[in-house]
């Protein structure tokens, strides 16, 4: 019988050759579905739409049926109690993200198939997401503890991969990759009219570099 593949080894794949989570928060939702689809074009984008107020569940509906049509996975952010994984689920979700660490969260994630991306600050934190299996984990918040932030923990975890969030924009996105981060999360910065072309061409010329990502567990 094949084995199955863990969590992180389907989160492997998601961001396989992807250096952007595009975090569509709080929009309509036919701008979301219209963002998520730029964002695919680029090529270096995952989608990611946060469970943050009932209406952004049909806007996950929405943007995960397209994803579908796409070949593209979709993830549901700001899970931050149990009881938001099965409307994920339901959604069309295929992976779960929270900015801290919930072991109830990530439970009822496995349990309904979702891998889980927990967030994490300290090396407290971090290593305690590892021990669960977790290498992917979302470094929030990134803008205010900087680029050294994200290096200092990558020379300490280089097993983790880790997807700097909070506060990233365009100016400092390269910085932040250059320094270990496996992904940016971006938020406010894909909002401006030119904010998504901005951010691909910061990122375009690391996107065929070395990856700093996860080392094998």
């Amino acid at each position: 019988m094949r084995e199955l593949p863990s969590a992180a080894q389907v989160l492997d794949r998601v961001f396989a050759g992807r250096v952007l989570l595009a975090v569509l928060r709080g929009l309509p939702i036919d701008r979301t579905v219209a963002l998520a689809e730029a964002v695919w074009d680029t090529g270096l984008g995952v989608v990611e739409v946060p469970l943050h107020a009932p209406s952004s569940r049909d806007a996950l509906a929405a943007v995960a049926r397209l994803g579908a049509e796409r070949g593209e996975v979709v993830g549901a952010g700001g899970v931050l109690t149990p009881d938001l994984v099965p409307v994920a689920k339901a959604a069309g979700a295929t992976f779960t993200l929270a900015p801290g660490f919930d072991p109830d969260v990530l439970r009822v994630s496995l349990a309904a198939g979702l891998a889980h991306v927990p967030g994490a600050t300290t090396p407290t934190e971090i290593q305690r997401a590892l021990r669960t299996g977790c290498r992917w984990l979302t470094a929030f918040p990134a803008g205010p503890l900087g680029p050294p932030w994200i290096r200092a923990l990558r020379d300490v975890f280089p097993q983790a991969a880790l997807i700097a969030t909070g506060g990233v924009t365009s100016a400092n996105a390269a910085d932040f990759r250059t320094a270990g981060a496996r992904c940016l999360g971006v938020d406010g910065a894909l909002l401006p009219p030119d904010g998504l072309a901005a951010l691909a061409a910061a990122l375009s010329p690391l996107h065929g570099a070395a990856d700093p990502g996860p080392a094998p567990a």
